[in-house]
């Protein structure tokens, strides 16, 4: 693999990291500046929606100047600086500033090996390639959990945002001197977003990708630690284990998916099925909510697990898309995918915000129920779509 790919990996490492580690540290947040679980719900939701309005852009970039400077230029000033700026937050709204920020910085780094798998390697590989970058980045999920929950309590949340500053700074410098760009797509062919909006063969594949990565990344990247906390009074370590757990279950997940759609020829049904377990699980949440630690953990890791289709929802897109439009189609397929986690995520703030003052767990049961409704709606418009493996 090209020395570039490799950092791209190690870039996408920070990128899962960044939008999973409000989890551990929400007590702490909570203690230290005052940010309550409805606040870094917001600040979640931030690093989501700014991540997924930066998609258009980093198309356009990918397909016109090529991943080493849109890769590059967007986690030094994005990556770095969010970071830095929330190692020195003293309010929540501090905070929002930086995750927004470190949204658009991590915004280009899993697209621009997407797009020079698609543009180098067959296409018959890329769903097992997407697969496997995002799940050996999904290292950074773990290490959002338990390592850091360590780092928190031995040099300070502070200290752990600024090394992870300086870290991002590095790859930045890294990626610009190693990534090779791709030779550009010869014919001359132009096209746009809207070429891609037009083609009829994505309008059902697109409402499941809004809300697919929801409920595993909305809950692995906060809600598991407000609900292991309130739920059963959990300490800041005993979250960090538990979302190792789950961030380990969200790894096996993406991997298993990779080369199921080649062992059972279809990419339409193994995303149903998959989907279809996500919805048995909410549903065993709500019913079974604190019934036991244990039980419930499982259920959690069972979500991220069957929650981890979305590199074979990328590559079903993807099958569709003219190869000169290929930059612009993944970044479309990945604006949704996150775009949808960061205003479910928004509003799943307000949904707790309104349930205040009822049983802790009646708050969880309606966030569980509200992703459970999504997602059945994505599913049944999915049912329509075309399948492939192109």
């Amino acid at each position: 693999m090209q020395p570039g790919l490799i950092l791209l990996c190690l870039a996408y490492v920070l990128s899962q990291f960044f939008r999973a580690f409000l989890a551990v540290l929400a007590d702490i947040l909570k203690h230290d500046i005052g940010a309550i679980p409805e606040d870094l719900a917001f600040a979640s939701g931030l690093w989501f929606l700014s991540f997924a309005a930066m998609q258009l852009p980093v198309g356009w970039a990918l397909d016109r100047i090529g991943p080493r400077l849109t890769s590059s230029i967007l986690l030094l000033i994005g990556g770095a600086g969010g970071a830095a700026l929330f190692a020195l937050a003293t309010t929540p709204a501090h905070i929002n500033v930086a995750m927004l920020l470190i949204g658009v910085g991590c915004s280009p780094v899993l697209m621009a090996s997407y797009y020079i798998f698609a543009l180098e390697y067959p296409p018959a590989k890329f769903a097992m390639l997407a697969a496997l970058m995002l799940g050996v980045g999904s290292v950074g999920n773990l290490v959002a959990s338990y390592p850091t929950a360590l780092a928190a309590d031995i040099i300070g949340w502070r200290g752990t945002l600024a090394g992870l500053a300086v870290l991002s700074g590095l790859v930045a410098l890294g990626l610009f001197f190693t990534v090779r760009d791709p030779a550009p797509v010869q014919g001359g062919e132009k096209g746009s977003l809207f070429d891609l909006l037009k083609m009829p063969v994505i309008w059902a594949i697109l409402p499941l990708m809004f809300v697919n990565y929801a409920p595993a990344g909305a809950v692995r990247g906060l809600w598991i630690g407000p609900y292991l906390s309130d739920i059963y009074g959990l300490s800041t370590t005993q979250i960090g284990q538990a979302t190792l757990v789950m961030g380990i279950a969200m790894i096996a997940g993406t991997l298993t998916y990779g080369p199921l759609d080649r062992i059972l020829g279809t990419r339409k049904w193994l995303v149903i099925g998959g989907n279809s377990m996500v919805l048995l699980t909410l549903g065993m949440l709500i019913t079974l909510s604190a019934s036991n630690v244990f039980v419930t953990v499982g259920l959690l890791a069972c979500l991220g697990f069957f929650g981890a289709s979305f590199p074979v929802m990328i590559a079903h897109g993807r099958s569709f898309f003219p190869a000169h439009l290929v930059g612009r189609g993944v970044t479309l397929m990945n604006l949704f995918g996150i775009g949808g986690v960061g205003l479910m995520q928004i509003m799943s703030g307000r949904i707790s915000e309104h349930m205040v003052g009822g049983p802790p767990e009646a708050s969880y049961q309606a966030i569980f129920g509200f992703f459970a409704v999504a997602l059945s709606a994505g599913l049944i418009i999915y049912l329509f779509s075309r399948d492939s493996l192109d």
